[in-house]
């Protein structure tokens, strides 16, 4: 019987090596890197982390650009782009107001609406427009339209002196810019003259 009992111990003694074989590799060897791997890892990770920061404080700036420059658009085109449903009489109105003041006599006016390639709201109107008066009445007439706060585009303009004294038959093209404002709004408009 002395061979069972001379067994246990050295079953318990290859335990116990095994056991600090395990103890000795952990140490060596620990799970998640040694010390100096860890530091490492720290510092990628905080040097990343600051590289995220600077990321993400940039696209909110990114963001708010953005942001404004939608803000400066709509502002843009509530200013400059009048409403589909009113820009004709708007227009007209202007108009006729600004020969008043500069004197010159408005004769007949029509309009045709044309879309603006790649965009489906935005289209520019052109007035044709005929006047008389002087030379004096027309250079008014035309510092009046470049002062209005719509966006006109004076596209061409002729003036041919009358057979009466001094005075000049003006035809004129003038682009202005148009908005729809829904989808229940009107398509193009063609020659609507106007005494």
């Amino acid at each position: 019987m002395s061979a069972p009992a001379g067994r246990a111990p050295r079953i318990i003694l290859g335990m116990l090596l095994a056991a600090n074989l395990i103890a000795a590799g952990l140490v060596l060897y620990p799970p998640g890197g040694s010390a100096d791997s860890l530091e490492r890892q720290v510092a990628d990770l905080q040097a990343k982390a600051v590289s995220n920061r600077a990321l993400l404080a940039s696209t909110r700036q990114h963001v708010a650009a953005v942001e404004k420059g939608r803000a400066e658009g709509d502002h843009f085109l509530d200013n400059y782009f009048l409403a589909r449903r009113t820009a004709y009489s708007t227009l007209l109105t202007e108009l006729v107001e600004a020969a008043d003041r500069s004197k010159i006599k408005p004769k007949e006016h029509a309009y045709a609406t044309e879309p603006i390639e790649g965009s489906d709201t935005l289209s520019m109107m052109t007035i044709s427009a005929n006047y008389e008066g002087t030379y004096a009445n027309l250079m008014r007439f035309v510092h009046e339209i470049d002062k209005s706060p719509r966006m006109f585009i004076i596209e061409g303009l002729t003036a041919a002196p009358q057979q009466t004294g001094g005075t000049l038959s003006v035809s004129m093209k003038i682009d202005a810019f148009v908005r729809d404002e829904g989808a229940g709004a009107g398509g193009n408009v063609e020659g609507r003259p106007q005494p």
